[in-house]
């Protein structure tokens, strides 16, 4: 191409009626899952530049043309346009990685720019600028912009309650040159190879798709950031970004008649350490080949990217292998899993503090927002250092969970806080709607699986949640105890004794409340006074105001009528202080 590049309209060129069509593909795909801002800012910047005026695409433009900022929008202070930025990349990177990784045009945004870089898939980048048009379209802000103030306002209360938050942003935005470079998640990078063939043409096909499924699988992870490392051609370089990732996963694929090999392996990218490895068997008789790559590319997108698995497992020696260069966010992630398994009042407060920091330095980063929801809702559900001014518990933690939900509208992290949230607000039905999203979001997500099993399981239907509590149990082993001891009320609320004194003893929780009194529940019925007697004693250490009023506990966790009754005698009869209440 010479020039400007945009003289063809053949929709196989790079015409401008071919970029507008593939803007809208993009826009129109369901792997495109982005909220109407971005969408506003894409077009924004992709019409510009069609219009010739990509050079002047700058951070004050955008906050003006897109975001409904003022005139004198202060660059230097505000990061919202950084952030967004940062946001739409990755959204960008991963359409690109499911359903656009064949079309022919890529549009994405360069680090260190704000100017699109449009490319036709089997030539180099096409010219930033183009012969005049027309004008880009009249972009009103969105309807998501009167949430602006809100954003604003919530930002505000966290460099309150932080007192480092603003002074961080001054810092990092005197590095920038315009805003043009991004503070970024502190999310861990993962490269995936294609899975290399070591059979003949019978294998092609099946490397083929399980690789696809693989990607796709894994891109449903918010946690990891997911490259697609593709097959370097003869004499061409790969993305430097390919090299650049915290962990390499590669694997191979043999087939022998009807019996398929899969091998799969985690690197570390800087040392080629093999962090975890794994060999999956499957007869090829027994099911599709569509049932049988959708099954492997789960169990290895499960066992390394899922919460408690290879990546971010608190005690996995990859853990230490390799940090990224956030290391201090990654370790903060890691710090917050390692609470959900002990639930204790110590590791509560060191993690609170540790998510604070890593969202005044990345408020753009839903996963933390989402996290830091857990914290502060865990100092009502559970009495852990709850502060002694401001809103509650509860209240912080709906706000942080709507923001992680805001900034990412497919992040099943965000989701599963905003899902708790809202059943902890006596809200039961909306949360168990927002569960039913996350978990069509990612059905191999065991961390949700298991928290939304005990959400049904607390509204009643103890069958169900017991069920798929238990199957996160079977596919993770390494899940949070937590969740082990809401097995065992789920078996103690119908009236399985065995099971539950079985379950409860599997649950080392000894630091957390909550398993006390179940645990004195179980025992007592079960005819175990003395281990009934233990758990009463420690448990009234722990919350010794717990019972002052116990109706609000029980109304808190959407107890129905029924269950209500069983547990206000159950913990008469295991010997509690419970007042007399009616059901």
């Amino acid at each position: 191409m010479q020039g400007s590049g945009f003289q063809s309209e053949d929709p196989k060129d790079c015409g401008p009626a071919a970029v507008r069509a593939q803007l809208h593909t993009i826009l129109s795909s369901p792997d495109f899952i982005v909220p109407a801002r971005l969408r506003a800012f894409l077009t924004f910047v992709v019409e510009e530049c069609l219009a010739g005026r990509g050079d002047r695409i700058k951070a004050y433009s955008i906050a003006t043309h897109v975001f409904g900022r003022d005139d004198d929008f202060d660059v230097l202070n505000d990061p919202v346009v950084r952030i967004e930025a940062g946001r739409l990349r990755r959204a960008l990177e991963r359409y690109y990685l499911l359903s656009g990784r064949h079309d022919p045009i890529i549009i994405d945004i360069p680090k260190g720019s704000y100017a699109p870089r449009i490319e036709r898939r089997e030539d180099g980048p096409i010219a930033a600028s183009a012969p005049e048009l027309k004008g880009p379209p009249d972009l009103q802000p969105p309807p998501e912009m009167q949430k602006a103030q809100i954003w604003k306002r919530g930002l505000g209360a966290a460099v309150l309650a932080i007192g480092i938050v603003l002074i961080s942003a001054v810092v990092i935005a005197r590095m920038m040159d315009d805003g043009t470079q991004e503070v970024s998640d502190p999310e861990v990078t993962l490269a995936v190879a294609p899975l290399s063939n070591l059979s003949g043409p019978e294998g092609v096909s099946l490397a083929a798709g399980i690789s696809d499924e693989l990607l796709s699988q894994l891109a449903r992870f918010k946690e990891i950031r997911v490259i697609a490392r593709p097959t370097i051609a003869a004499g061409r370089e790969p993305d430097k970004k390919t090299f650049e990732a915290s962990y390499l996963l590669e694997g191979s694929i043999r087939v022998a008649g009807v019996r398929l090999r899969v091998a799969a392996r985690l690197l570390e990218s800087r040392t080629a350490k093999v962090a975890w490895s794994q060999v999956y068997e499957r007869d090829l008789r027994e099911s599709g080949a569509f049932e049988v790559e959708s099954d492997i590319a789960a169990k290895v997108a499960a066992a390394v990217a899922q919460p408690y698995g290879v990546i971010f497992s608190p005690v996995s020696s990859a853990a230490a292998i390799r940090l990224p260069d956030n290391a201090d966010a990654y370790l903060c992630v890691l710090r917050f899993y390692q609470y959900r398994k002990v639930l204790n009042r110590e590791e509560h407060a060191t993690t609170r503090e540790c998510l604070e920091k890593t969202i005044s330095s990345s408020p753009g980063y839903s996963t933390g927002w989402a996290m830091l929801a857990y914290l502060y809702l865990d100092e009502d559900r559970f009495g852990l250092n709850r502060r002694p001014n401001g809103a509650s518990g509860v209240v912080r933690a709906r706000e942080a969970s709507e923001r992680a939900v805001m900034l990412d509208p497919a992040n099943v992290r965000a989701l599963q806080a905003l899902m708790t949230v809202l059943f902890f607000s006596r809200r039961p039905e909306e949360a168990l709607k927002i569960g039913e999203q996350a978990l069509a979001l990612n059905p191999n997500d065991t961390e949700l699986l298991a928290e939304f099993g005990s959400r049904i399981a607390q509204t009643g239907d103890w069958q169900r949640g017991a069920r798929m509590m238990e199957d996160a149990l079977a596919r993770n082993p390494a899940q949070a105890g937590y969740y082990t001891g809401l097995v065992a009320q789920a078996y103690y609320m119908m009236g399985d004794d065995k099971r539950a004194v079985e379950w409860i003893r599997r649950a080392d929780l000894q630091k957390f409340s909550i398993y006390h009194f179940v645990a004195a529940l179980i025992f007592a019925r079960a005819g175990l006074s003395e281990e009934a007697r233990v758990s009463v004693s420690q448990f009234l250490k722990m919350r010794p105001r717990f019972f002052d009023d116990f109706r609000g506990e029980l109304a808190m966790r959407n107890f129905n009528a029924r269950d209500r009754a069983v547990l206000i005698e159950g913990a008469r009869s295991a010997g509690f202080p419970v007042n007399p209440v009616s059901n």
